[in-house]
């Protein structure tokens, strides 16, 4: 009886900066391998190598690093999330999975040999600075990033808080490089928050999924439905940005407004990556219309709560095309304590599509435009404010509570097209519901 434990991620985590996120369990197994006959020739070739580079190479090289960096290889090789994990790395994914560690608070991957940006996380360094999903990361400090596997970049980007670091990034439709000088921190997730747009209107942000996601996300639900007086009119349900996370959080957080049928299928080779999670009959808004935003940062297990939301069109999926993450890797402990993470299941929405590098497609796609303030277009008002001689407020010049919002990151419709149509459309299908009911 072998004991195996499995660490089923929804994102490459092993990659990730100051974000762990993982479903796992342990599951005892006696799983029969079927031994598949040694290539031969190519291993004798792998032997001549080793032996060349033991001989003639410029520098004498251990025999436990030609070895260790063999399989790096061969995992890497595959496709971008598959990697070993050394005992640190796997150590750093474990804690990872507490909500609470220290980096730079973006998730990222591999593309092209540079360091890819998934998503930054919300009120993290890497958020403040501006980082932005699609960015290459081609510098460390001054070092290269080519070259280097995505754990050595990891764990560059790594440190102790109130350390600095310099990243160097190259962005779509920027004609030169960007530098972005960030302080590490310890990052603390707050997976869900929530506001009132407008009456009955109500706002739900998800910037990550883990365990408890969906609880949280019930509890901010029973909250927002004291506030309005008992009854919603509209949700929105703001998955932008989010990279992904356990994919029991993400099954939970579908769950919560669906009533009956598939959410979500994995199906890989063997017979512990073949599941199926379907809802209970329990619509914790009880069908209030909703609106889903995503957008290039929504990421695997955001992935799968916007799919299932929209093949059981309990939801309108609004904003630009998802990243496209629908593969499921494992994580296998091994005897010297690393571990490795394969790929072992691709998964599919309750109609059956797989979004492998395709993405969700929106229902409504809405790009992310910057809606212009008064300040920024030139033509701003005059107001008291600006007047010769104005009377001062007693309070100062400025409101408290503006000096809060200045602070505090804020969804407003003022600045957020994409949340702001999500709001006209929720207003739309509650007037042609009531004229329907009349």
């Amino acid at each position: 009886m072998k004991r195996v434990a499995h660490y089923v991620f929804v994102l490459a985590l092993g990659a990730s900066i100051g974000v762990g996120t993982t479903f796992y369990h342990d599951v005892l197994a006696e799983r029969q391998e079927s031994l598949q006959p040694l290539p031969l020739d190519e291993l004798k070739v792998f032997t001549e190598v080793f032996g060349k580079i033991k001989s003639d190479y410029v520098e004498d090289v251990k025999d436990n690093k030609l070895l260790v960096d063999a399989i790096h290889g061969m995992l890497t090789g595959l496709d971008p999330h598959s990697a070993y994990l050394d005992p640190e790395s796997f150590k750093e994914v474990r804690i990872g999975t507490e909500g609470k560690f220290g980096g730079l608070g973006i998730e990222v991957t591999m593309e092209n040999g540079f360091v890819k940006v998934v998503a930054p996380i919300d009120d993290t360094p890497a958020d403040r600075a501006g980082l932005k999903a699609g960015d290459l990361i081609t510098r460390l400090d001054d070092t290269p990033v080519k070259g280097m596997t995505l754990n050595d970049a990891v764990r560059r980007m790594r440190g102790k808080p109130n350390t600095k670091i310099k990243l160097t990034v190259v962005r779509d439709n920027e004609p030169q490089p960007l530098e972005f000088v960030l302080t590490r921190a310890v990052i603390k997730i707050t997976s869900v928050r929530s506001s009132i747009l407008e009456d009955g209107y109500v706002y739900l942000r998800i910037t990550q999924f883990q365990s408890a996601t969906a609880d949280n996300v019930r509890r901010e639900l029973g909250k927002l439905k004291k506030k309005v007086g008992g009854k919603l009119k509209g949700l929105v349900l703001d998955l932008r940005n989010n990279p992904g996370g356990v994919l029991n959080g993400a099954v939970a957080v579908s769950d919560t407004f669906l009533r009956k049928g598939l959410i979500v299928t994995t199906k890989g080779r063997i017979e512990d990556s073949q599941l199926k999670f379907t809802a209970t009959p329990t619509d914790y808004i009880d069908n209030t219309p909703m609106v889903v935003l995503v957008n290039g940062g929504s990421a695997s297990a955001s992935e799968i709560v916007a799919g299932a939301l929209q093949d059981h069109k309990r939801a309108i999926i609004l904003g630009t095309k998802t990243f496209g993450k629908g593969s499921v890797q494992t994580i296998l402990p091994m005897n010297n304590g690393a571990a490795l993470k394969i790929t072992t299941a691709r998964y599919y929405t309750p109609k059956d599509r797989s979004i492998q590098a395709s993405g969700i497609v929106p229902d409504v796609v809405v790009e992310d435009l910057k809606v212009a303030k008064e300040e920024r277009s030139g033509s701003r008002r005059i107001r008291e404010e600006d007047l010769a001689r104005h009377l001062k407020n007693e309070n100062g010049d400025k409101d408290p509570a503006a000096k809060a919002g200045e602070t505090k990151k804020k969804p407003s419709i003022d600045d957020d097209f994409q949340l702001r149509e999500a709001l006209n459309l929720l207003k739309g299908v509650n007037i042609v519901s009531n004229q329907n009911a009349g």
